[in-house]
């Protein structure tokens, strides 16, 4: 595939699944009241999905690394929209959850193959604005979402959210297969398949447990499910370092810089998810606001997320991912502690502009650090643990919040987030600095010498 080409199936690839998350939230009721649902079968069209997409993320990156990223893609969107055209005709609750998970599993194919599209395509020195596209592209679909879900669930009903999937989700499917262009030499490490089943355990059960905390709020119904997760994640571990061909390559897993962004991408993430869970009630439930006037006290989020991803690609060239990031964090630490406090428009709207400026742009810096420093052989690899902090820290955001209502008012889980917000800029501090940024134009003023790029390549 072209560069062009390729960063479209990357886009295209990452709103669909953007936009599947945002308009089942607002088909939800609907949804129940025409299959007669409980809200507990509801609510496990999302658990089933999250579970699924993450038990699978890290071993789907790493077909994409052994089979190709394009052909893994390509599989991905065609059952993902083939899944969306069976919960559109689904004639029950039942059949939507099961199709909902394999909706899930075809997710967990594509998601890591977006990125590691992109770093095939792309030297590492020029990644910053295609990732910087790829971000804008997802806070557009996070801001249309629910508008767009909105107007189908009202005037064609619940089923026209995923058959409206199926179109775009296909044609780029067919897009990547039909492509003939060879692609870059694969990886021919062995599939890791008993540590891909303990991984997969581990993290299902964790996903499950935090959703489990989030519904409950309380740790007694989830602690089975966590349980699990610490035992299978201690045996994953143990299994990794005795293997001779690990799941987790160890070039990647041992990078300091790569280790610091995952941890900054959940932090940030449970930050921004938790933050959004607690203000819908605060704002409606405390202040008194309606959906729509809540709505429009949000939109700075969105509008800033979107307009920070290209100027983090500037940030990045000119100062570095460590001070780029740090500076962010710091911004959507302060964006969450003004939103605890306040209750006017403008604070509430400053509030919202901050969090969104900052998370925009810790997107872009954290996962342009895991992509370009992951050697191109691990590209689905390292794709993959970047979309499971991503899918990991909202569950826990939202985990944690519903835990800390329990304990204090709606705004003491603000207050939380804002301090974790805090702790993942000094996080941050262990991401390259300034001196790397310059290290990276070198290439595109004189060409790299056979030295400079082969430390490029890791």
């Amino acid at each position: 595939m072209n560069r062009r080409l390729t960063l479209a199936s990357s886009v295209a690839g990452a709103v669909v699944v953007a936009l599947d998350g945002t308009v089942l939230t607002i088909a939800q009721p609907t949804l129940q009241r025409d299959l007669d649902a409980s809200f507990a079968q509801v609510q496990w069209t999302t658990t089933g999905y999250l579970v699924a997409v993450a038990a699978l993320l890290v071993f789907a990156g790493r077909l994409g690394d052994r089979y190709g990223h394009r052909r893994l893609f390509g599989l991905g969107m065609l059952g993902f929209a083939a899944a969306s055209a069976g919960i559109g005709l689904a004639p029950g609750i039942g059949w939507v959850i099961a199709l909902r998970v394999a909706q899930g599993v075809f997710g967990a194919l594509l998601q890591p193959a977006t990125l590691g599209m992109l770093r095939a395509a792309y030297p590492p020195d020029r990644l910053r604005k295609p990732l910087a596209v790829r971000t804008a592209a997802i806070g557009v679909a996070a801001a249309a979402g629910p508008l767009l879900g909105g107007v189908l669930v009202t005037e064609l009903g619940w089923r026209a959210v995923f058959f409206a999937q199926v179109a775009p989700a296909a044609l780029f499917g067919l897009l990547a297969l039909a492509t003939r262009r060879p692609e870059p030499p694969r990886t021919t490490v062995r599939l890791d398949l008993p540590g891909a089943l303990l991984l997969a355990l581990t993290l299902a059960a964790l996903v499950h447990g935090l959703a489990g905390v989030a519904d409950s709020g309380g740790l007694a119904a989830a602690a089975p499910a966590l349980e699990v997760a610490v035992v299978a994640g201690m045996v994953f571990v143990r299994h990794e370092r005795r293997t001779a061909h690990p799941l987790l390559p160890a070039d990647v897993i041992r990078s300091a810089a790569v280790g610091s962004a995952l941890g900054v991408l959940i932090a940030a993430s449970a930050a921004l998810h938790g933050t959004l869970f607690v203000c819908v009630y605060l704002l409606q439930d405390t202040l008194g606001l309606t959906p729509f006037q809540t709505a429009l006290r949000s939109l700075p989020l969105a509008v800033f997320m979107i307009a920070a991803a290209p100027l983090c690609a500037v940030l990045l060239r000119r100062s570095g991912a460590r001070r780029t990031t740090v500076t962010a964090m710091l911004v959507l630490a302060s964006g969450v502690a003004i939103l605890s406090g306040a209750s006017a428009p403008l604070p509430l709207c400053t509030g919202f502009a901050l969090v969104g400026a900052g998370f925009g742009t810790v997107m872009v810096a954290a996962t342009h650090v895991v992509v370009r420093h992951a050697p191109a052989e691990s590209a689905g690899v390292a794709g993959a643990l970047q979309q499971t902090a991503l899918n990991t820290g909202p569950a826990l955001g939202v985990a944690a919040a519903t835990l800390l209502i329990h304990v204090g008012s709606l705004r003491t889980p603000l207050l939380v987030l804002a301090l974790l917000g805090a702790v993942a800029a000094v996080m941050g501090g262990a991401l390259p600095g300034r001196a790397a940024a310059k290290a990276e134009q070198q290439p595109q003023r004189g060409g790299p010498t056979p030295a400079t790029a082969g430390r490029e390549a890791g």
